[in-house]
């Protein structure tokens, strides 16, 4: 009895992913103990170096012939540019159609704020390698879109958001330099250095790891730190928290069922499609949460990205389950047909010696 209850432990630890734990024990260290006047600059310089080392790692680890190969194969990761950066702004857009104070100008600049941002490289390529799909294909599209997010997310934030003036999340051009300074050029640094650095990178993986790892936690416990000195679970009452997962939960179904019928519709193969879906309709915490910090005032940071960070839980729990589903209905692995047998030899008789006759 006991062993049994220690596998079933150990069972249940195996499926539970400890950085969403740590995300939200980040949360709560925040609600008990916020980071107030010195010791609050301190976090913010902090965080900010920890952005830049974030985004200069991404340069460095990411492959420009992996982003250039994804415009090749234009089939796949259209339809997954599409839906990333031009469906899913407008299902964003779709949010401010609720009636006033239902969800609130600032929870409501948090969902087009996730509308905007690109895919998740790391859980595409893990949830497409579950679900026996094109990892090669993954790869590929969501380091373009990565990229691309660089760029198109702080446009489009900027372009939909708007000044704050109906009550929201006020951002503007100004954000754009910020940008520029934080995230774009340690980017491109990286991606300067990367010949000379990937091989020590990729020695390290745990170590890397570890640092991105790091890095978002404390830009979580700075945002939601700084929430608390604003008095955010007042501004987020019960009713509106659960308005806002059921909201996150209606995107991601639409974002999976549009990817999957994209995908159908240009008859693209299996392994495809479910490339198609994961890419399609993940979003990036690990780029959305430094961005949030440079293009939001900090005391709106964390509604900013609550929206974030309940759609990126929902998604590696319904991810998963589908990428389960899926890799028991694909179809079996062809196997090699083996050789065939040697045909057995018919044993040669020996020459019959020539008959000789008397004379």
């Amino acid at each position: 009895m006991p062993q049994m209850l220690t596998g079933t432990v150990r069972g249940l630890a195996r499926r539970v992913d400890w950085y969403i734990v740590a995300l939200f024990g980040a949360i709560g260290i925040a609600a008990l103990v916020p980071a107030e006047g010195t010791a609050a600059e301190t976090v913010s310089w902090l965080t900010k170096l920890a952005i830049g080392l974030l985004f200069f790692l991404y340069g460095a680890r990411l492959s420009p012939q992996a982003a250039l190969d994804g415009v090749r194969h234009w089939r796949l990761h259209l339809p997954v540019l599409a839906l990333t950066f031009a469906v899913f702004p407008l299902l964003g857009l779709a949010a401010r159609l609720l009636p006033d104070g239902l969800l609130g100008a600032e929870l409501t600049a948090g969902v087009l704020f996730l509308a905007v941002l690109p895919s998740t490289v790391q859980s595409s390529i893990a949830l497409t390698s579950l679900a026996r799909g094109n990892v090669a294909a993954a790869l590929c599209s969501a380091s373009f879109s990565t990229v691309l997010g660089v760029v198109l997310t702080p446009v489009l934030a900027v372009a939909l958001i708007g000044g704050g003036a109906d009550g929201g999340i006020p951002i503007g051009l100004g954000q754009l330099g910020d940008i520029a300074v934080q995230l774009l050029l340690p980017f491109l640094a990286g991606q300067a250095v990367r010949r000379w650095i990937s091989g020590w990178l990729g020695r390290h993986r745990k170590v890397i790891g570890l640092c991105d790892r790091g890095s978002i936690l404390l830009v979580v416990y700075a945002a939601f730190s700084r929430g608390m000195t604003t008095g955010i679970w007042q501004r987020v009452s019960p009713g509106r928290l659960i308005l806002l997962g059921v909201l996150v939960a209606v995107l991601l179904g639409v974002a999976l069922l549009l990817a999957d019928r994209s995908a159908r519709a240009l008859r693209l193969p299996r392994e495809d499609r479910v490339t198609a879906v994961f890419c399609g309709a993940t979003k990036s915490l690990a780029s959305g949460l430094p961005m949030a910090s440079v293009l939001f005032p900090a005391d709106e940071v964390a509604m900013a990205v609550l929206p974030l960070m309940l759609y990126h839980t929902l998604q590696l729990v319904v991810c998963a389950a589908l990428a389960r589903r899926l890799s028991r209905s694909a179809p079996p692995a062809p196997t090699s047909a083996p050789p065939p047998a040697p045909a057995a030899s018919t044993p040669v008789p020996p020459p019959t010696p020539p008959r000789t006759g008397r004379r």
